[in-house]
């Protein structure tokens, strides 16, 4: 494994000649590259995209980890829902997210003369049902980890040699993956998911998805914390019900990254 993130960091130092720029949601993905190219100082752009499919919290946090890390930061704005393909939530939806967002990367770096843009795209990504990889392809975004077939679980363990604290993090996908493909998204049903998370959150339940069916919400939360859920049962059903929603299910299968695809 050593091996590989040498090669890799050589690899991205190279790059770094002609100035890079990283696609940056603040996942463990992309928490690794910014650290292997903090070196690169004014050749090294984070980028990243503020919409209504990320909460103001995951915002926040990629600004606090560029400002720990000395990395300079965009953050740009992206009207996702102006896209009506988008909203209608197609299978392959992901295709035209990634389109539209990374064409908006391309303009940031060729502003900033910025040759090379990366992402957080790692080797196991290419063994699921992932729409977006065909955009990054044809856009010729560069994805170092499945370049170098570095997997999920190699990121984490390196992020944990290196001393980074977030290597456990858990991965937080768009807010539009908790609904059905074929389910209109809209600015509403967004807030409901996220407050709805929070509100997870806050009942000790860190690692959750609400997954939005209609005015039913699908709950999948680690079998570990079905227990801890059940006893905060009371206020979780009135939290979540101030938010909207009606009905309130607890999926016995536990969470599991990807249910919805």
């Amino acid at each position: 494994m050593q091996n590989k993130f040498e090669n890799l960091k050589n690899y991205l130092l190279q790059l770094g000649k002609q100035g890079l720029c990283l696609a940056f949601s603040g996942g463990i993905d992309s928490i690794v590259l910014l650290y292997l190219g903090k070196e690169l100082n004014e050749k090294f752009l984070a980028v990243t995209f503020k919409s209504d499919f990320q909460t103001e919290e995951e915002i926040n946090f990629t600004k606090d980890i560029c400002k720990s890390l000395n990395v300079r930061q965009v953050i740009t704005q992206c009207n996702i829902l102006n896209n009506p393909i988008i909203t209608e939530n197609p299978k392959d939806r992901c295709y035209h997210c990634k389109k539209m967002i990374f064409r908006e990367v391309c303009r940031i770096a060729d502003d900033n003369r910025l040759k090379y843009i990366i992402d957080g795209t790692n080797f196991d990504d290419l063994n699921e049902y992932r729409p977006g990889l065909k955009a990054l392809d044809e856009i010729e975004i560069i994805s170092p980890f499945a370049k170098f077939q570095i997997t999920k679980q190699e990121i984490r363990n390196f992020a944990k040699e290196q001393g980074i604290k977030f290597f456990d993090k858990p991965s937080t996908p768009c807010l539009a993956t908790r609904l059905p493909y074929g389910e209109k998204i809209t600015p509403g049903k967004l807030k409901i998911i996220e407050e709805g998370e929070k509100i997870l959150r806050k009942n000790g339940v860190e690692i959750n998805r609400l997954r939005l069916h209609g005015n039913i919400a699908r709950i999948e939360i680690p079998k570990n914390k079905f227990k801890q859920f059940l006893e905060n049962r009371e206020n979780i059903i009135s939290d979540l019900k101030n938010t909207g929603i009606q009905y309130i299910t607890l999926d016995l299968e536990g969470f599991r990254s990807g249910s919805m695809d």
